[in-house]
């Protein structure tokens, strides 16, 4: 890594090609596909792993089997075991993994990026060329054009520094600091109502921190409310529960603003799941970005077929679990949570607490806090000691928090939706990519794949479309998301992805179908084994 002096803004850095910030699922995989280029990784904390190191608990879990959460040329060891691996069993996945490739070499740990600057702006921030107007109209460009066009400010976060901060010069940045974990979104928790309330708020990530002691000395023999009801809900309700054992125990109330289906496992009717929605024939049922007027004919023709399934998938959950008679039956069809993904796999006993009284549900679109507890629109309210917020967070503003002018107003569109081509290149943002930001059944089958992809552009083994095409090409994906849910803000392929795979693999140069035959390509899933490639 070379140092440089930078006269304009009167620091010295060190100057490499590639630089990763964020070692989650995205930033090593980023690291590995990238590692010809001796990538500098960017780490705030002093471990790998992202969420599954800083926002998971106890009871936490993998959604996915296994071996649809792989890498391509790393497999699980046991992979066929058909049990979700817990938030440890990840970790050691992923260290493993990271151990393999020799990846963690290229991690600074305890290195918080606090600023980006792009070095063709002057101290007013204004651009000193065109290049960044040019691109709007005309080609993206290289990603590597042999000088720093991305300057990060980085703090040291060790014990034994003041906070001293380094400055970094890079030709080609990688974003991978995620959607989740940071910053949390806060719900009805302005100073008024927060302060009314005389017992403890903690969002998700902060009980994240808490050590196994600390968190049951918080939930036994309290009365706890979780606020939301996705995965994180979920799961902190299970923590509520089994910190509440017995008959001295307490029960805990799911706070519930808008349902989602709940799934109690892979199968439906005696049939894997994948056979509905993740086969190349069952996405065919499903629209997909510039498709012919023959394939929108037959998706019309089919969209019958497309909302029985949703419909058969259904009855079946109504028959499977109690969701009637807990009032937790949504209002919109299954498909639509799966094209947003927000199917979430239950814990074992999630609906036999319940009938013991330790788990309850209450729906409301709106509360506050009282000095008690929570007031609801209707004027009730619950008595509690806790309340637990899983309530998501902000990666959006997370990430406007550290970007320049005048690319933070790039960042999103009209929508509050990252534009971003193949999931990664920001069409208006010159030598910067970002993995981790669309959403699928399998995140980092998505991530590594499209990695491959970024390291292949990185070589110039293939070129990106005009800034204009690339921009209408998102357009189409976004109108498809758009028709497919009403959540589609998530920024999620799941009902497209094979085709999304295959328009990467196309631009590769590498063959799209990766089946032995005609029969497992129409009906078998597809998986990063599918994406491996021997000769890389």
């Amino acid at each position: 890594m070379a140092m440089l002096y930078d006269e304009k803004n009167d620091h010295v850095k060190q100057v490499s090609k590639v630089g990763i910030i964020g070692a989650g699922i995205s930033g090593i995989a980023a690291a590995k596909q990238l590692s010809k280029h001796n990538p500098v990784v960017l780490e705030a904390t002093e471990f790998i792993g992202g969420v599954w190191k800083h926002c998971s608990y106890s009871c936490t879990k993998l959604q996915t089997p296994r071996c649809d959460f792989e890498f391509s040329d790393f497999p699980w060891p046991d992979r066929d075991n058909t049990t979700f691996p817990t938030h440890i069993q990840v970790l050691d996945y992923l260290y493993s993994y990271a151990k393999h490739f020799d990846v963690l070499k290229c991690i600074k740990f305890n290195s918080k990026v606090v600023e980006i600057r792009y070095a063709g702006l002057d101290r007013t921030g204004t651009l000193l060329n065109n290049e960044s107007n040019n691109q709007m109209c005309g080609e993206y460009g290289k990603l590597l054009n042999g000088h720093p066009v991305w300057e990060v400010a980085v703090r040291d976060t060790s014990n034994q520094s003041n906070g001293a901060v380094q400055w970094y010069g890079f030709e080609f940045l990688v974003i991978c600091i995620g959607k989740y974990g940071d910053m949390p979104r806060m719900e009805n928790t302005n100073n008024g109502e927060f302060s009314a309330f005389s017992g403890k708020v903690l969002h998700s990530i902060e009980y994240s921190k808490l050590d196994k002691e600390a968190a049951h000395s918080l939930l036994n023999g309290k009365k706890v409310a979780v606020i939301g009801y996705k995965k994180s809900a979920i799961d902190l309700a299970m923590e509520c529960v089994q910190a509440n054992q017995g008959c001295e125990g307490e029960a805990c109330t799911m706070v519930i603003r808008t349902l989602h289906w709940i799934v109690p496992s892979y199968w439906i009717w005696g049939l894997p799941f994948f056979l509905f929605y993740s086969t190349r024939s069952s996405q065919f049922l499903h629209q997909t970005p510039n498709q012919t007027l023959f394939k929108t004919f037959l998706c019309l023709l089919f969209s019958p077929l497309r909302r029985g399934i949703s419909k058969f998938i259904e009855q079946y959950l109504l028959w499977k679990l109690p969701l009637v008679k807990y009032g937790l039956k949504p209002d919109h069809p299954f498909e639509e949570d799966y094209a947003s993904c927000q199917m979430a796999i239950l814990p074992e006993n999630f609906f036999e607490e319940a009938d013991k009284g330790k788990l309850k549900f209450k729906k409301a679109s709106k509360w506050g806090f009282w000095s008690g507890g929570i007031e609801f629109e209707d004027k009730t309210r619950l008595e509690v000691d806790v309340v637990l917020l899983a309530t998501g967070y902000d990666g959006k503003k997370k990430l406007q928090s550290i970007f320049p002018h005048p690319f933070k107003s790039l960042l999103l569109d009209s929508n509050g939706i990252m534009p971003l081509y193949r999931g990664t290149i920001h069409p208006l943002i010159p030598n910067m990519a970002f993995v981790g930001y669309i959403e699928s059944v399998s995140n980092l089958q998505t991530a590594e794949l499209r990695c491959k992809w970024l390291s292949r552009l990185a070589d110039e083994k293939f070129k990106l479309p005009p800034v204009k095409k690339m921009l209408e090409q998102i357009n189409e994906e976004l109108e498809i998301m758009k028709r497919s849910t009403r959540f589609h803000k998530r920024h999620c392929i799941s009902t497209f992805s094979i085709n999304h795979s295959d328009e990467i693999c196309k631009e590769m140069g590498i063959n799209p179908w990766r089946k032995t035959n005609w029969f497992w390509e129409a009906f078998s899933p597809y998986s990063s084994q599918d994406y491996y490639d021997e000769n890389e």
